[in-house]
């Protein structure tokens, strides 16, 4: 099997080949391919030089065929045939003017016979005066006549023509003819070349296909196909099935690879294996994150309704480099897990403050008592509750969502105990719980802005203080956080993961994670400055079904 390796390239992905001993006994794709081509180029040699071998002999035949006419009609019409045909020795005349016809035309026999097949003449002169050996009835009523015949020298091909003196009688008959022995040899001469060209064929694509086998051998590895075809299936199977997404980005930006898992944590609804990386619509941070060449482990990013932990490596085969192996893990319910512990415990460190509060003013009332100042420890207590019964009953009117008004009574604890003054405009009212917003999505958004409002205040150089204004109406749900620091840089992107006015690692979450849930619920959120930061979100009404 093919497997990935990582111990000896730094953190990069090899590959490299594993095939088990009882698959190398087998013929690899390549060697089927090249035996394959190798059956096909023989067949087709062979039908070739069957079918051409066919045309030649068709040829051949017909050639001699003509040449036995022509040569026969000739010596027919030879004037000198009638003359001496009618002496007493035809023979004397005709057998040279036959011999020397032959040798110029190549042919095997001139036999000229009288009508009733006596011979004049023949190649072999002991023959002469014998029966012609062979059919003479056609040529003896007029008429031209070629047949294949078996005769005295052996089978050959043979036209026998009349010959008719002036008052066009026939008076002899004239025979000519080639053997099949001499068109065997012809069409041997004819088949040589036509073996050469054949065997020729048959190297050339002989060695065409060793050389696409043997780059097959090297793209395949030396993998049978039914282990190939497992290979594949095992890949299929593992790819889709599981839930961490997989994604391979080539060299030139194009997405070569990408499984389920991936499709699902990107939010993309079609596969986008062969499309530019830039065609997602993806954060940049995470764009430029898919195409680095440094490796990467476990850096966190946003999407518009994920957070996800990047994996990258680099892949190299063959020495060269052919891209990233990209992995996504879903970070979105441990990160709000996270959120959710974050938030309770500032509200376990309010309880802890206001306890801490309480007891001090309590020590404040039992020492005005014990010092015989009990008007004044009344008057003390007194004030001391309705400043906090102000601001719970503010808040717990106002709010009907009890995990936001627990925030805001947690942030207000921690507020005074930083120094910080946190308070809640009067138009705060939040009395409509079927916005179709969760409760900690509510808590995501609102306390971090409160937070970062509570950092900002504290650096800021006047009185700090946090206002915070949350209230429903026709068109969905308006939050508003405004602080007394430096404020905002202009043009600072402050909703991307990272950015932070701190100086210490580890931050620049709080904001990214605002943006996101804003993002996700349809709303907006907008940076403006009046002393300080403001910042104002807006979250739509959502469908019930969300």
């Amino acid at each position: 099997m093919i497997a990935p390796s990582r111990s000896d390239t730094g953190g990069r992905v090899c590959w490299y080949e594993e095939v088990p001993p009882t698959l190398r006994s087998r013929w690899s794709l390549a060697r089927q391919l090249l035996v394959l081509q190798l059956a096909v180029l023989c067949v087709l040699a062979g039908a070739g030089i069957t079918f051409a071998y066919l045309d030649a002999q068709r040829a051949v035949g017909e050639n001699a065929r003509d040449q036995v006419r022509v040569v026969a009609v000739t010596v027919a019409d030879e004037p000198g045939v009638v003359a001496a045909v009618g002496t007493p020795d035809p023979s004397a005349v005709l057998q040279p003017l036959a011999q020397r016809v032959k040798d110029h035309t190549h042919v095997d026999f001139i036999t000229i016979m009288s009508p009733a097949g006596i011979r004049y003449t023949h190649p072999n002169p002991a023959l002469i005066g014998q029966h012609y050996i062979g059919n003479i009835a056609k040529p003896q009523h007029g008429e031209e006549f070629t047949e294949t015949y078996t005769g005295s020298l052996g089978p050959s091909v043979r036209t026998v023509v009349p010959v008719f003196d002036a008052g066009h009688r026939v008076v002899a008959l004239v025979a000519v003819g080639i053997t099949v022995a001499a068109i065997s040899a012809e069409l041997r001469e004819r088949l040589w070349p036509l073996f050469g060209v054949a065997g020729a064929v048959l190297l050339v694509g002989a060695l065409g296909g060793w050389l696409i086998s043997a780059r097959l051998r090297r793209q395949t590895r030396g993998v049978a196909p039914d282990e190939l075809s497992n290979l594949f299936e095992y890949h299929e199977a593992v790819l889709h099935s599981v839930r961490e997404g997989v994604l391979l980005v080539g060299r030139d930006g194009r997405i070569g690879l990408c499984n389920d898992g991936a499709r699902t944590l990107l939010g993309l609804d079609a596969d986008p294996v062969g499309r530019e990386l830039a065609s997602l619509g993806l954060p940049d941070g995470l764009a430029e994150a898919f195409t680095s060449a440094e490796n990467r482990a476990e850096e966190l990013h946003l999407t518009d309704s994920r957070v996800l932990l990047v994996s990258t490596s680099a892949v190299r085969s063959g020495g060269r480099a052919q891209g990233t192996v990209v992995v996504l893990r879903d970070h979105t319910e441990l990160q709000t897990l996270t959120g959710e512990l974050t938030t309770a415990r500032g509200l376990a460190e309010a309880l802890r403050s206001q306890a801490h509060e309480a007891a001090n003013r309590l020590h404040t009332v039992v020492s005005l008592v014990e010092i015989g100042k009990p008007e004044q420890a009344v008057e003390f207590a007194t004030a001391e509750l309705a400043l906090a019964q102000e601001l719970t009953d503010r808040v717990v009117g106002a709010v009907a969502e009890p995990v936001l008004a627990a925030l805001l009574l947690g942030k207000a604890a921690e507020a005074s105990e930083r120094g910080v003054e946190l308070t809640v405009t009067p138009d705060t009212v939040i009395d409509d719980v079927s916005l179709g917003v969760e409760a900690r999505d509510l808590v995501t958004i609102l306390g971090n802005l409160i937070d970062n409002g509570l950092d900002a205040a504290v650096r800021g150089t006047g009185h700090p203080k946090v206002v915070v204004t949350a209230r429903t109406g026709d068109d969905g749900l308006l939050l508003r956080v405004a602080d007394t620091g430096p404020g905002v840089p202009e043009g600072a992107d402050v909703f991307r993961r990272g950015w932070s006015t701190k100086a210490e690692d580890g931050h620049g979450l709080g904001l990214a994670l605002v943006g996101q849930a804003v993002r996700r619920y349809g709303g907006t959120v907008d940076v403006g400055r009046d002393g300080g930061a403001v910042f104002t979100v807006r979250l739509p009404r959502q469908e019930a079904d969300r």
